[in-house]
């Protein structure tokens, strides 16, 4: 077991681990928890360290959520559904949450970003019910609403029996 840091070195251990990626407050929190004594003195050592992080603009939740929610929209053409959730994971205020997802999907058209997803992940028109059950899937876990879903469904000519069959896909636990 390695001993616990002091506030110096606490410091040069959350500079390098921003240095190899982006995160959150919460997660720098939980990161630093482990190398500081348990109790009330370590969490003085973190919350000293944090302050001044952010001080120096080091850790910064906002630009963080902005950066994440325009990779996520621009490269990976993931829906908003999903970039919430993340963004809740790594513990982002719900505030900073909304802010960042009005100012990055607010003038998005959900279908157009659902068409540059399945062409991006080069899915085709499904051929019969299990195939339109894995394309159901895939974009609901990407993010999409399910509403653009059947509209995509149904422009594809998907049979509205097999629509009718996929009601639930979204919320049953799946291996892909």
């Amino acid at each position: 077991m390695r001993a616990f840091l002091d506030e110096a070195g606490l410091h040069e251990y959350a500079v390098r681990s921003l240095g190899r990626a982006m995160r959150t407050e919460a997660e720098l929190r939980r990161l630093m928890a482990a190398r500081v004594e348990p109790g009330e003195r370590g969490e003085t050592v973190i919350s000293a360290v944090l302050a001044r992080l952010k001080k120096n603009g080091y850790l910064n939740d906002a630009a963080f959520a902005e950066t994440y929610a325009r990779l996520r929209h621009e490269n990976e053409k993931l829906g908003q559904r999903n970039v919430r959730q993340k963004l809740q994971q790594k513990g982002v205020a719900s505030h900073i949450v909304n802010e960042t997802l009005e100012a990055r999907y607010g003038g998005t058209d959900e279908e157009a970003l659902a068409r540059q997803h399945l062409e991006r992940k080069r899915i085709r028109k499904p051929e019969n019910e299990k195939e339109a059950a894995r394309v159901m899937r895939r974009l609901v876990t990407a993010g999409f609403s399910t509403g653009v879903i059947y509209k995509i469904l149904r422009q594809w000519d998907v049979p509205d029996e097999t629509l009718a069959a996929l009601e639930n896909v979204g919320d049953e636990p799946h291996e892909e």
